[in-house]
């Protein structure tokens, strides 16, 4: 098991249609040279080498990448917070139709309806369920085309934070178990909005707290 960042050392596909290309007269270190300090700030008290110009403050806090000064340079806008919200509320009905024709013909339900008496029962067995068929849907549909059926209709994409490209199936992968893997477990609710809600807050790149695990932003493809 890699104990790479998900997203690291990876190369876009040539014929990726979303895969940022360097600005005019300026491109990527040869295949294998790395820039020093991995494009970060050298170490305090340390000057980089002569003709090697650290970023700018302000600049990618995760480092390389062709366009290290500014990340986002060659990529479409930012797509806005409540577009996402309302992007995931639709992928949740979506998903969670689907979860309820599975866990309903084998009795695994959170709901039990007995005449006049409604009891409202925690299932584990739905929520995990849930959490692995969203994980599935996630991860196969980023890995497509970097968006889910909801980010379609409301057009915007995910993608890589370095490159523009869509993002892999492993970095789908670790973004839709950073947003669902706890909806197995406990306050799935809460923490699905807590992650997606942190793009409200987040400066400059706008992201929850599963894109920042998986170093991916959302863009408007509008």
């Amino acid at each position: 098991m890699t104990t790479e960042p998900p997203g690291s050392g990876q190369q876009p596909p040539e014929d990726d249609p979303f895969r940022k290309q360097p600005p005019p007269g300026q491109q990527p270190p040869p295949g294998g040279q790395q820039q020093p300090y991995g494009g970060q700030q050298p170490p305090y008290g340390q000057q980089p080498p002569p003709g090697r110009q650290p970023p700018p403050y302000g600049g990618d806090p995760y480092g390389g990448g062709p366009h290290p000064g500014d990340p986002l340079a060659g990529m479409p806008p930012l797509a806005d917070s409540g577009r996402r919200t309302l992007a995931r509320i639709i992928d949740l009905i979506l998903v969670g139709i689907v979860v309820w024709l599975v866990t309903w013909p084998i009795g695994v339900h959170e709901y039990t309806v007995n005449g006049n008496n409604v009891a409202v029962g925690k299932s584990f067995a739905q929520s995990l369920i849930a959490a692995v068929l969203y994980i599935a849907y996630d991860t196969v549909m980023m890995s497509k085309s970097g968006q889910t059926l909801g980010k379609k209709w409301l057009k915007m994409r995910v993608a890589n934070l370095d490159n523009g490209s869509t993002p892999s199936v492993q970095t789908s992968l670790a973004r839709a178990a950073v947003l669902w893997l706890p909806f197995a477990f406990c306050c799935a609710c809460i923490w699905t909005a807590i992650c997606g809600g942190w793009s409200y807050f987040d400066r400059p790149y706008k992201q929850g707290l599963h894109d920042k695990a998986a170093k991916t932003v959302v863009v408007s493809t509008v």
